[in-house]
């Protein structure tokens, strides 16, 4: 019989459901790392080709960069001379019959209308025409717009690696009624870059220039 004042225990259970219960939880132990194992490999490995990536945010959208070419004195110059300023690089040819001019003359026609002295920004104009723009030639290319601008050259190969940091496109194209058979194929735009040295902006040719000179009180700010 049983004694009614003996308080009731818990039920012990008996060594085979032990070990049953035991083999459960090991089995649902496994598979829970499985499933991590399988969500870590599809989210850790990189992506291929084949496969769409996320875009950068727009924030994290970098052009330039540190460079190195030649100045006009034919010295070497280091973009850290162009630390703590801002500044608009435009990429051209001295043989250029229209845009070069065109747009160096606009730069400093637009710096001399922002009203906040000679240099509020520089002017850096790098040839894409290594072969024919010497040192000497874009210094005196330069002079020709009454302000000071930067006249920058150097090697294919620098001249080159530049273009591709700012994304810049350049190419060498024949052309018979050139002078020397040919003439260079470039982009248009100039670029804008902040005194932290970070890109901003671009002004193309087809922009007004109350748009333009909006752009350029934001470098100088």
């Amino acid at each position: 019989m049983i004694d009614p004042t003996t308080e009731p225990t818990d039920p012990v259970p008996a060594p085979a459901a032990t070990s049953s219960l035991h083999r459960l939880r090991l089995i649902i132990w496994a598979v829970v790392l499985v499933v991590l194992a399988v969500f870590a490999f599809f989210w850790l490995r990189p992506a291929t080709s084949g496969e769409v990536t996320q875009r950068p945010a727009q924030g994290a959208f970098t052009l330039g960069g540190p460079f190195t070419l030649t100045g006009a004195d034919g010295k070497s110059f280091s973009s850290a001379k162009l630390a703590g300023q801002p500044y608009v690089m435009f990429f051209g040819f001295t043989h250029c019959p229209d845009v070069c001019p065109n747009t160096l003359a606009r730069l400093v026609r637009l710096r001399t209308q922002l009203g906040k002295g000679e240099t509020p920004f520089q002017i850096v104009f790098v040839s894409v025409d290594p072969e024919r723009d010497t040192p000497e030639a874009v210094g005196s290319y330069a002079k020709l717009f009454n302000s000071p601008i930067i006249g920058l050259t150097g090697t294919r190969a620098q001249v080159d690696q530049v273009a591709k940091q700012h994304a810049v496109y350049e190419a060498k194209v024949a052309d018979s009624s050139a002078p020397d058979g040919y003439t260079m194929d470039h982009s248009a735009a100039a670029l804008l870059f902040g005194r932290d040295g970070k890109f901003v902006a671009t002004i193309a040719q087809e922009e007004g220039d109350d748009t333009a000179l909006a752009k350029l009180k934001r470098i100088t700010s």
